[in-house]
């Protein structure tokens, strides 16, 4: 197949489904580039909510996953959903994978310098250490909900506190050193989309994230969460960082966030691989959707039906 054949309108009557969610029944605002490019290429698409049982996924070309934020509170339904769709970007066995952080571990022992962080299972005690700066959250959720900052030893018993409300409710807590240079140079998003051919993930475009917690998670009231956006050009070590992630992850995938912060030394760590519902920020980079919206275009053209 050419690159003129792969490129233009989509073969005619394409649909794809941009799955989001009923708190977003149009789609969060950032999909809307995604949605108008691939219009503008002659493919029908549509917002089904992930959970809608009257909603034929078999009539779709291809279900992309966005903005499904609701699912963190009922994964399990979300995963088992998410086996029942027959062309799903990112796939099935994907989203069960990375919708629990204990994936991390994988990412560590291949040879991905990784945030260090302590799993605390359910049933497990937890000692904090004396002194410094951390952050305790859930292996599972969205937005960094049930997530918090902490300052030891002044809050170590609002961090006990934190980890015994998340083992009460039957889940695993994660303890990670707060990388301070957040604060100043903010943790760095780097998007991946495949390129014009549809075949392996390529570097898009990246943004910059500035500070998101504030201070501990109280359990009646989340801490305080603030998001600055702004694009960025990233440097050598971080799409360095990048790439080793992105090998090690499985082939065929339509998209990837990678989310690094500089740990003490400077080297870019990595804070989470985003493979199911991340925001990828069209709206900060021109041409990025467009660049999607290719993407998908080849992988429907690519794909018998």
């Amino acid at each position: 197949m050419t690159r003129e054949d792969i490129h233009g309108a989509a073969r005619d009557g394409s649909r794809v489904a941009l799955v989001t969610c009923a708190i977003f029944p149009d789609l969060y605002e950032d999909e809307f580039p995604l949605r108008d490019a691939l219009r503008a290429r002659g493919v029908t698409v549509e917002s089904p909510l992930w959970d809608d049982p009257a909603t034929d996924w078999a009539a779709y070309d291809l279900a992309v996953l966005r903005s499904t934020w609701d699912y963190p509170a009922r994964r399990e339904e979300f995963v088992a959903w998410a086996h029942t769709v027959p062309a799903l970007a990112n796939p099935a066995g994907v989203v069960e994978w990375n919708t629990d952080k204990h994936y991390l571990r994988e990412l560590a022992a291949a040879g991905v310098p990784v945030t260090p962080t302590t799993f605390v299972e359910p049933g497990e005690s937890w000692t904090p250490v004396s002194t410094g700066e951390w952050v305790v959250k859930p292996t599972i959720s969205a937005g960094s909900r049930d997530t918090g900052r902490y300052s030891f030893p002044a809050e170590a018993g609002l961090a006990v506190e934190h980890v015994a409300r998340l083992h009460e409710a039957g889940r695993t807590a994660m303890v990670q050193p707060f990388l301070a240079a957040v604060d100043g140079v903010g943790e760095t998003a780097l998007l991946y989309t495949p390129g014009p051919d549809g075949g392996a993930l390529g570097f898009s475009h990246a943004i910059r994230k500035g500070p998101l917690l504030s201070g501990p998670d109280r359990g009646d009231k989340q801490a305080e969460y603030n998001e600055e956006i702004s694009p960025r050009t990233p440097g050598e070590a971080e799409l360095a960082v990048g790439e080793r992630v992105v090998a090690a992850l499985p082939a065929g995938l339509l998209y990837a966030r990678v989310d690094l912060i500089p740990g003490p030394d400077g080297a870019p760590l990595l804070v989470e691989v985003e493979l199911t519902e991340p925001s990828l920020f069209w709206t900060h980079a021109d041409g990025s959707a467009e660049r999607m919206a290719d993407a998908i275009v080849a992988r429907l053209k690519l794909t018998p039906r």
